[in-house]
């Protein structure tokens, strides 16, 4: 009975313990790893390896961080993982595509996450999509889409390169054919230079920083979006086509991920201090006029959004009329 006793006031001790370890004294020795979903030099990519270094010394205990590329299936393959199969301790974080969020409401890929229980920590940037093609394809504009095809590359379900195409074909009746596989949007744009597909929809700000659009390789067609981004406001909108209100009402919610941005997103269950600790250093990185100049200096745009204001997005979108969604999944299901 004594030996019993001790034994249960040890555990007991020992789970106080745990409790009452502070962030700092988890995180000192450690090492964060921040796993993004595209492969090397992609634009997320990029951001990742900006925010790492910034934010390292920003993180209780100091933490070393190590920046991994987990390209797959558009993200898809690391969102997966990060609700199941990663540490769910604070160690581990990841940057996954903007659709990403939206894929258990909306996709047909085999999701195995719920985004209302992942804990977003928020985006550097808020970025519009575009689509663009090669000067010497027949497609050079957005009415030409409805009677021309278009041939472009296409990373993976959830990921702009793939739902832009395929929604845009299915609810506006826009000529699109995909060529999938590639394992990011950098991948599709050397494609286009060497002319194995015609063209991308992908981030604004990802095209803008590669040589086959500064180049002159490939023109913009359109803004992939409901409302024009001032930047672009000689380009058409692609919701300038809808021919109803169910059409509008399908893209307003399609679009909704542009407000989403690159989001980055930690696994369920991170004890709620570390979550605290991650999101208040993510943030402040974000405020730094350093990471500001890094972010220019590599052709990118900082246009942060918060962990709140990504949390209040997904809140709105699964919020969304049964009728609405049913009308987005169908197209979705029929471009897959």
């Amino acid at each position: 009975m004594f030996l019993r006793r001790a034994a249960a006031a040890l555990f007991a001790l020992a789970a106080f313990a745990a409790r009452a370890e502070t962030p700092a004294e988890f995180y000192r020795g450690k090492t964060i790893t921040v796993a993004v979903g595209f492969s090397a030099g992609d634009g997320t990519d990029t951001w990742a390896r900006l925010i790492a270094r910034r934010m390292a010394p920003r993180m209780p205990g100091a933490p070393q961080f190590a920046v991994v590329n987990t390209p797959g299936a558009g993200s898809l393959l690391l969102a997966n993982q990060l609700a199941n199969t990663q540490p769910r301790d604070g160690t581990v974080f990841g940057a996954v595509n903007r659709g990403m969020p939206f894929e258990p409401l909306l996709g047909v890929a085999p999701t195995q996450f719920d985004a209302m229980k992942m804990n977003w920590l928020g985006s550097p940037d808020r970025d519009t999509a575009v689509c663009a093609a090669r000067k010497d394809a027949a497609v050079q504009s957005l009415r030409d889409l409805t009677t021309r095809e278009l041939i472009v590359g296409s990373t993976g379900s959830g990921a702009d390169t793939a739902t832009i195409p395929s929604v845009l074909r299915e609810v506006l009746g826009l000529k699109f054919k995909m060529v999938t596989g590639y394992p990011g949007s950098r991948d599709i744009l050397l494609a286009i230079e060497r002319g194995e597909v015609q063209g991308i929809c992908v981030n604004y700000d990802s095209l803008a920083r590669e040589p086959v659009y500064g180049g002159g390789v490939a023109r913009i067609l359109f803004q992939a979006s409901s409302t024009s981004d001032e930047r672009l406001s000689r380009y058409p909108v692609a919701a300038e086509l809808a021919r109803s209100d169910g059409d509008r009402q399908a893209l307003a919610l399609f679009f909704k991920r542009a407000e989403i941005g690159r989001p980055f997103v930690a696994p369920p269950g991170v004890p709620a201090d570390r979550l605290a600790a991650l999101r208040q250093a993510f943030a402040d990185t974000l405020a730094d006029p350093d990471l500001k100049a890094d972010a220019e200096q590599a052709g990118l745009n900082l246009r942060p959004v918060s962990a709140a204001a990504t949390q209040a997005i997904l809140a709105e979108v699964y919020a969304t009329p049964a009728d609405v969604v049913a009308r987005m999944k169908a197209a979705f299901g029929r471009a897959n």
